[in-house]
């Protein structure tokens, strides 16, 4: 009896063993693959959810993928912490294990990263001198044209995903003390700024943006994300 609970611990040692050797490798395969496929300096930490990897490799779906990038540029600026998770993953062992991953799919894509302050107000209009976050919204402080006239003054903005990036536009004024009074109508256009960042890796598109203490927190959403489509 003692020798038949031996060779059971054995054999579970050697399962748990293989398992966590298999998913090293798949994660270390993800991860090659899309340190290639968008020039990362280093390949990124790759954590394949759930346990044991084994079961769910033989069945070829996975719960979730989490990819953490770090620092990613891309569309002219750079973002900060960017991590990626997949869920709702399918892809063959085989093709994992032997450095295929083109047909690995994934249900959805979710990216988060920071846009730092400094990044926004290198796309902003002359004048700007800075950009922070405050309890009552995102500032923007430094000089603006009013009908050709450079005044002082802080301007609280709001910032949207578009089509075409992250949208910042005026919604309130505070002028310098003892400066003329601006009105929000007045910047609107000169204001008005676009910081084009389209998307995240994997095709993932904006659908949030909350401004911090340390920069805009984006997340990037893309459905059906298919790694063979990776540019």
């Amino acid at each position: 009896m003692r020798a038949l609970l031996i060779l059971i611990i054995v054999l579970g040692i050697a399962l748990v063993v293989g398992d966590r050797v298999a998913v090293v490798m798949a994660q270390n395969e993800i991860g090659r693959k899309v340190a290639a496929e968008y020039g990362l300096p280093q390949r990124p930490s790759v954590v394949i959810g759930g346990f044991p990897f084994l079961t769910q490799a033989v069945d070829g779906k996975y719960h979730d993928i989490d990819v953490r990038v770090g620092d990613w540029t891309g569309q002219g600026l750079t973002v900060h912490d960017l991590d990626i998770t997949m869920t709702d993953v399918a892809a063959p062992l085989s093709d994992l294990l032997h450095n295929r991953t083109a047909n690995l799919v994934a249900g959805t894509a979710t990216a988060t990263g920071v846009v730092p302050y400094d990044t926004v107000r290198g796309f902003a209009p002359a004048g700007v001198e800075s950009i922070s976050y405050s309890p009552d919204g995102l500032r923007v402080t430094g000089s603006f044209s009013v009908e050709g006239i450079s005044v002082p003054g802080t301007v609280v903005v709001t910032v949207a995903p578009t089509d075409n990036g992250i949208e910042v536009t005026p919604v309130s004024v505070q002028s310098a003390v003892g400066g003329p009074t601006i009105s929000v109508a007045m910047l609107r256009n000169t204001l008005t700024f676009t910081v084009p960042l389209q998307k995240l890796p994997l095709g993932a598109r904006l659908t949030a943006i909350q401004p911090a203490t340390d920069g805009l927190h984006v997340t990037a959403v893309a459905h059906d994300v298919r790694f063979s489509d990776l540019p």
